[in-house]
């Protein structure tokens, strides 16, 4: 009986049931069913927000609590609807600028983790060089629609240190492929350290640049962070 049980969760992919069904205890035959369905539910989510985090790839970050002091947030949004991800939903976008080390990488981490924690979001996070490298890459190998397609299925897209590196002209019109596929059907949060006016040493083309920075902000919320860079205060703390 147990094999049969077993072949017909496998069926099933009852997968924790399989494994688990026999160590469960009830008074009843209503509350073992109950007991059983919610332990699969359960196992299910966890798996899912584990393939989630796994393919987001995001950095790591420490569990302490956000620094909001030196933030400066616009109307409209609030603390609340950035860390719950609201404007996911509303497909808008999140721009974070601010000095090196002032916590915008930490906050668009966070974010992210929180969207994929409360409502399963796809969420992918780049700095834009590594995502540049790829496309550049997939574009030269034929592969680029690939790329493209795993960008399309997303909810949120990451692009961190926009302004690090200037682009390649090749490397500039990809990445403004993947802003314009992704204007008003997804969002995406922006990490720089450089004003809107500063963008074109990263683009190389007024144009080019204009009509990245028109899509971006048509939907957009800007978020600016004033402090002094925390790793910098870290090492004289611990210096």
């Amino acid at each position: 009986m147990n094999e049969q049980i077993e072949a017909y969760a496998k069926r099933l992919k009852l997968s924790w049931i399989r494994e688990n069904y026999h160590e469960v205890e009830a008074s009843n035959n209503h509350e073992y069913l109950l007991k059983l369905f919610e332990k699969e539910v359960q196992n299910r989510e966890e798996r899912k927000v584990n393939l989630l985090l796994s393919q987001a790839q995001l950095p790591k970050i420490g569990n302490q609590p956000y620094q909001w002091e030196h933030i400066q947030i616009p109307q409209g949004i609030s603390r609340t609807t950035v860390l719950d991800g609201d404007f996911i939903t509303e497909k808008e976008n999140l721009i974070l600028y601010g000095g090196v080390g002032t916590g915008k990488t930490y906050l668009a981490t966070l974010i992210s983790l929180n969207a994929i924690h409360r409502f399963g979001s796809r969420v992918k996070f780049y700095t834009v060089a590594s995502l540049v490298n790829k496309l550049i890459e997939a574009n030269q190998q034929g592969s680029l629609a690939k790329i493209m397609k795993q960008i399309e299925k997303l909810d949120l897209l990451v692009l961190d240190e926009l302004g690090y590196i200037p682009l390649h002209k090749e490397g500039a019109e990809l990445l403004f492929q993947v802003i314009s596929m992704c204007y008003e059907n997804k969002s995406i949060i922006i990490t720089t350290n450089l004003q809107f006016g500063q963008w074109n040493h990263v683009f190389g083309d007024p144009i080019l640049t204009e009509a990245v920075i028109d899509r971006l902000i048509h939907h957009s919320h800007l978020l600016l962070f004033t402090g002094d860079s925390f790793r910098y205060k870290e090492s004289l703390l611990h210096g």
